[in-house]
């Protein structure tokens, strides 16, 4: 274990004005606020209310000074806390230095609830973008109050609760001595106000229920599962509080043609087996239009031709993905007897060895007659 006056970087001479002042700069340069996710300086700012809590207290300090760390073997200073704003509240005189303590005056109303819905669209606005209706029920501001939640003549009236403060207080005993705590008040939910005579619509309430409709912007190049958040247009807090956010939820129909495969888009084409061996150039549809995709002699199955930049729009950066056409070489199952001559010559020509042919019902006419 460290020695508690190095951790706060004072001698063993240091009066209390130093340890306060060694403690009150290290802390502030270590508090979790300051390091978010930083696991070492929450270890470090621990360790610094631990020295201070003992040499702060000059029975505690004798101890340490004669026995060491065994000599003060007391509890974690964070017991019976709620966090880490109590201690600065003591320390800092009623609120942290990152702003995490508690706030005078009140607290303001609540702030509305999120809306949540979701909106079915094509696979094409999902790559290029669209504005889009979504509907749903939501909160509004009462119309008939204003928002006040106060029938109409007449207006709210200082909380009874808290004084107007909008905030309430309590005090508890902690190693670190009294700590004093608050938050929003219960009565008037932290606005400082109470409604003597409620609003015959909203019942006090200061918003109301009703269906909306919002035009949602979809940017291009998202996906399934995605959300688009509209900031402010959640419902309303109650009494005037502000709202919550709007939150849609995507879903994308399938295209009937084309896939995609990141920010690429892939579609299959068939390819006739002349077309393969010969060479070709053919027009494939793609989400701009039509492409003309040159393939050349002896094109396999499985082959791929990329389209530079006509795939999906990158959602956090600028350009596209490709277009990836990719071939399947249909060989027909069935063909009449004259492209099945030719494929005979085709294959003596060659020199291949193929299945001898298969008499059919016009030839055994023909040679019955002949």
């Amino acid at each position: 274990m460290a020695d508690y006056y190095e951790l706060l970087g004072i001698t063993r001479e240091a009066d209390a004005d130093e340890i306060k002042r060694a403690y009150r700069r290290l802390a502030r340069e270590h508090h979790p606020d300051a390091n978010p996710d930083d696991a070492a300086s929450e270890h470090r700012f621990k360790e610094l209310a631990s020295a201070y809590e003992v040499l702060s207290d000059p029975t505690k300090r004798a101890q340490y000074d004669r026995f060491g760390p065994e000599g003060v073997m007391g509890g974690d200073p964070f017991a019976g806390a709620d966090g880490f704003g109590d201690i600065f509240e003591t320390i800092f005189g009623g609120s942290g230095p990152f702003g995490s303590g508690a706030q005078r005056g009140p607290v303001g109303p609540p702030r509305g609830p999120n809306v949540e819905t979701s909106v079915t669209i094509d696979f094409a606005d999902a790559v290029f973008g669209a504005t889009v209706e979504v509907s749903g029920r939501t909160a509004v501001d009462c119309a008939v109050c204003s928002a006040t939640g106060a029938a109409p003549g007449t207006s709210a009236i200082q909380c009874t609760g808290c004084g107007g403060t909008g905030e309430v207080r309590s005090i508890r005993n902690t190693l670190l001595g009294q700590m004093m705590t608050s938050g929003a008040c219960n009565t008037c939910g932290g606005s400082g106000r109470e409604i003597a005579e409620p609003c015959d619509i909203c019942k006090g309430d200061g918003r109301v229920v009703t269906d909306k409709v919002w035009d949602v912007d979809i940017p291009a190049g998202v996906d399934e599962g995605l959300t688009v958040k509209l900031s402010g247009e959640g419902a309303v807090g109650t009494r005037g509080g502000p709202p919550g956010d709007l939150l849609v939820g995507l879903r994308v129909r399938p295209h009937d043609s084309i896939q995609r495969q990141g920010n690429d888009l892939l579609t299959y084409l068939d390819v006739p087996v002349t077309q393969a061996l010969l060479g070709a150039t053919v027009v494939v549809d793609s989400l701009d239009g039509p492409e003309e995709i040159e393939m050349p002699r002896g094109t396999e199955s499985g082959s791929v031709f990329r389209v530079r930049g006509h795939g999906v729009p990158r959602l956090r950066s600028r350009g596209r993905g490709d277009f990836l056409v990719v071939t399947n070489i249909d060989v027909p199952e069935k063909v009449d007897e004259e492209s099945e001559r030719l494929l005979r010559e085709l294959a003596e020509h060659r020199g291949e060895s193929v299945a001898p042919a298969r008499d059919g019902f016009m030839s055994k006419i023909r040679s019955t007659f002949s």
